[in-house]
């Protein structure tokens, strides 16, 4: 074996640098082979993604794509975090939900892994006077508490407090929050008359008494459970934050002890750079504001995994979900995140869904390491971009709200709910076209599965911006039929003609089954049609064999009885088709059609 002198030069030394435009040529080459013709420029953009808030993840990255410096962990703009150490002493604050006043579930948490607990007090959780019962056995100064109580912010953070005191917790050992937020509740209600007096009266209490404790949470859940983009999750929050520091300093407090008093809280979803990107930009945004104001600009952060994303069907696929939600939450340097269990969608988690959310988080933190690093995603040519760009498209949408009046004149004039509902309306298309595939309800679903049912969970507050989820439109079209199933026996069914060998029918008879099965129809592709129980046909195979013999087969299956004959691919001039599905086609409109016409209501 010849071994090569250790004299320091790279074995690529020899070799030239490999320009942006070279590369751009090769790429031109590669689309042109496939049938696109584009010139070497325009390689890059046909290789870009689309994303929302007109931002575009592009091929390749490299040095040249500027962002500014994004400091140094915990200095400003804190875009690399909010502490210099990040989250490498013990990982981030594991925070779990509860709606229910099972003082077991809670205790079974905090004995497990949990490190902090959020409780849904009043409208969508249990009553206040059960707030002592739920957290009997709980170490309060070892255990922070984070309230969620809507209207009811007073009473419950009065009970809280009292607990503290009667239970000998020294008031400078309190952690948590008492969770007032008057615009979250407005958003989730649209009820307006939320008197700010009181939480400043709790504000001021905190900042002289309860170092520990916050008084406000910014929650910008409600604008992302209604559809809202990053961006707009961004700029709602970022206008609320600043319409709380106008009345808490309006009230008295200094704005760096209002500052103090607030929390933010984002989604996490399973799109983990967008994730990534959004908490970074949401410090960098932030510390804009409070250096305008005049204050330190850190942002406390809770990320919380994206109800949105949770489907009811094949719920197990949501532990997956959550699990590259909470690393994106624990890589964009969330100091705490919440797991929502995988069939949160469904009712009350039981012990078994609990025990996963929390051990997801624990997983990451305690075998993969993924705290032991300071800002992972720090030095990335694309995470810097996108976190500039993000950032750009946030701060853009907190100006139009700002102008609008404020986050409150917004929400009461109705501009967020139409922003809002504008991005959903695109997306929820992208859904229909199965562009957004979702696994489990419009990829690869599973008629035969066996529905997990769960107690129902109180009903949340409702009455202001809706809450939308991805699953909804296949939802609904599994429900009608499950009613078919449950009235008649069968399952609506389709009946699929594969045409030649499996070579030439394989692929499109895989799709067009997973196209029906997303809206609950059987589809049926042994024996005949005559046998299958079915209405409706479609032909799978490739273009070839459907020039040779798509309209013999299709007049063959009217004749037997077949009242509408689809075709899986590209429309063309079949005679007797009467549909096309491809990839791309409106799935939602093409499957709730077909139930239409088979009488499934």
């Amino acid at each position: 074996m010849t071994v090569l002198p250790d004299d320091g030069l790279s074995l690529a030394a020899e070799f030239p640098d490999a320009t942006h435009e070279q590369w751009q040529r090769l790429v031109a080459g590669v689309l042109r082979k496939s049938g696109k013709e584009v010139s070497d420029d325009a390689a890059e953009d046909a290789l870009s993604t689309t994303l929302e808030d007109g931002l575009r993840a592009r091929p390749l990255y490299s040095a040249h794509d500027s962002a500014p410096d994004p400091g140094l962990p915990g200095f400003a703009p804190f875009i690399r975090g909010g502490r210099a150490e990040g989250n490498t002493l013990g990982g981030w604050d594991v925070r779990q939900r509860h709606t229910a006043a099972d003082n077991g579930a809670a205790l079974a948490d905090l004995e497990n892994g949990v490190a902090s607990l959020w409780l849904a007090v009043g409208a969508g959780g249990f009553p206040v006077s059960s707030l002592g019962p739920v957290l009997d056995g709980v170490y309060l100064d070892l255990a922070p508490v984070v309230l969620e109580a809507g209207r009811e912010v007073e009473p419950a953070a009065r009970e809280l407090l009292r607990l503290y005191e009667e239970r000998g917790v020294a008031r400078d050992a309190a952690r948590g929050n008492l969770g007032a937020d008057p615009l979250g509740h407005e958003a989730r209600t649209g009820d307006d008359g939320f008197d700010f007096a009181p939480v400043a009266a709790l504000a001021r209490l905190c900042a002289e008494e309860y170092p520990g404790l916050r008084a406000l949470t910014v929650d910008a859940l409600p604008y992302h459970e209604a559809g809202g983009s990053a961006a707009q999750e961004l700029g709602c929050s970022l206008a609320t934050g600043v319409a709380y520091l106008r009345e808490l300093t309006r009230a008295g407090l200094s704005v760096e002890q209002a500052c103090a008093q607030l929390e933010f809280r984002y989604a996490a979803t399973a799109d983990q750079f967008l994730t990534i990107a959004k908490l970074r930009a949401a410090r960098r945004l932030w510390a804009r504001v409070a250096e305008v104001c005049g204050a330190p600009g850190g942002q406390l952060q809770h990320a919380v995994t994206s109800p949105v994303m949770m489907s009811r069907r094949d719920p197990w696929v949501n532990m997956l979900r959550a699990t590259v939600a909470t690393l994106a939450a624990g890589v964009g340097g969330a100091e705490s995140v919440t797991v929502l269990p995988f069939d949160h969608a469904l009712g009350l988690p039981d012990a078994f869904a609990r025990r996963i959310a929390r051990n997801t988080s624990t997983i990451l933190v305690e075998e993969s390491h993924l705290s032991r690093v300071i800002d992972p995603a720090g030095g990335s040519w694309y995470v810097e971009r996108l976190t500039d760009e993000l950032a750009h498209a946030g701060w853009e949408f907190f100006q139009s709200v700002e102008r609008a009046g404020g986050q409150a004149a917004a929400l009461r004039s109705g501009r967020v709910g139409e922003e809002l509902a504008a991005t959903w309306a695109a997306r929820s298309a992208k859904l229909a076209k199965r562009r957004e595939p979702v696994t489990g309800v419009s990829e690869f679903p599973h008629l035969a599965e066996r529905l997990v049912a769960r107690e129902p969970a109180p009903e949340p507050p409702s009455g202001g911006l809706p809450r939308v989820r991805r699953d909804e439109a296949y939802e609904n079209l599994r429900a009608r039929s499950d009613a078919h199933l449950a009235a008649t026996g069968t399952r609506p069914r389709i009946f699929l003609a594969a045409l030649g060998p499996a070579a030439a029918h394989t692929a499109r008879l895989t799709f067009a089954s997973n196209l029906f099965q997303a809206g609950g129809i059987e589809p049926v592709t042994e024996g005949t049609f005559e046998d299958s129980g079915a209405t409706e046909a479609c032909l799978c195979s490739s273009d070839a064999l459907y020039e040779e013999q798509a309209a013999e087969v299709t007049a063959s299956l009217k004749s037997a009885g077949a009242a509408h004959v689809f075709l899986a691919g590209r429309p063309g001039q079949y005679t007797g088709v009467d549909a096309y599905v491809f990839a791309g086609c409106d799935a939602v409109a093409v499957l709730s059609a077909t139930l239409d016409r088979m009488g499934v209501s």
